[in-house]
Parts: C-alpha cells; sequence; structure tokens
C-alpha cells in the first residue's frame, strides 16, 4: 500500500466533541479505517484515515473544522507478533524517522492497517510496501 492521505483535525476538547465529529462523518457514509486522538496544549486532535478522503474533506469544511491534510505511509500487516517490529526496524535500518505511528483493521480481514508519519515518505511507502509482500531486503 503507497502513500496515503491523512487529515489531523483539530476539535474540541470537550465531552462528546470526538464522537460528534465521527457521526458526522458516518452521516455522509465516510468509514474511518484507522484512527488516534489525544490532547496537546489544550487542544483535542484526532488523525485518521478513511475510505473516502474526498467526503471527509467536504464534512469538514462543512462543519468549517480546522485540518491538515498531509501524506503518510501504510502498510498491511498480519496480525501477529514480531510485524510491528519489523516494520518500524526496517524503515530505521533505512534512515529513515519515525514521527508518530498509529493503526486501524483493514475492513473484512484481519490485516492490521499500521500508518507511519515519516520524513521520507516515499522511500518508506516502497520499502513497507515490499516487507508485506514478503520481500525486506
Amino acid at each position: 500500500m503507497p502513500r496515503l492521505k491523512e487529515f489531523t483535525v483539530t476539535i474540541a476538547d470537550q465531552p462528546g466533541a470526538l464522537g460528534r465529529f465521527f457521526l458526522a462523518l458516518a452521516d455522509r457514509g465516510v468509514n474511518i479505517l484507522a484512527f488516534q486522538s489525544y490532547v496537546e496544549e489544550g487542544e483535542s486532535l484526532a488523525r485518521l484515515l478513511v475510505d473516502d478522503p474526498a467526503t471527509a474533506k467536504s464534512v469538514l469544511g462543512t462543519l468549517r473544522m480546522i485540518f491538515e491534510e498531509t501524506e503518510a505511509a501504510l502498510v498491511k500487516l498480519p496480525h501477529r507478533p514480531g510485524e510491528l517490529g519489523r516494520a518500524a526496524a526496517l524503515l530505521g535500518e533505512h534512515k529513515i524517522n519515525i514521527d508518530y505511528s498509529y493503526c486501524g483493521l483493514e475492513s473484512g480481514s484481519s490485516l492490521a492497517l499500521v500508518v507511519f508519519g515519516v520524513d521520507h515518505v516515499g522511500k518508506a511507502a516502497k520499502l513497507l510496501d515490499d516487507l508485506a509482500a514478503g520481500d525486506s531486503r
């Protein structure tokens, strides 16, 4: 799986805000494949990968939410011991710094979707594709 578009969204740090945002996406048929949320400097931030980025972007605009669209590297890994370690180690061996990572599940399978925010997205995407295909060079 190559590079992908992810969203980093600023959400009010108050009860129910994250749920309202996720339900607004669901109302437009957008499925969240992976996400992480955290509070930083008094703001709640969510990073997410969705199945329909164009519609998600439209929802964000309609809700007048502050967001950033960036590229990240994604790999589909079997859910078993060592897979995540091998992926992270491979990036390190190739001098690619991981700024953040999070995971979700591929719809209809037992594969984990692992998202890496890295300093060299194109190179990381190629390495992770090779790893997922069984060629970790």
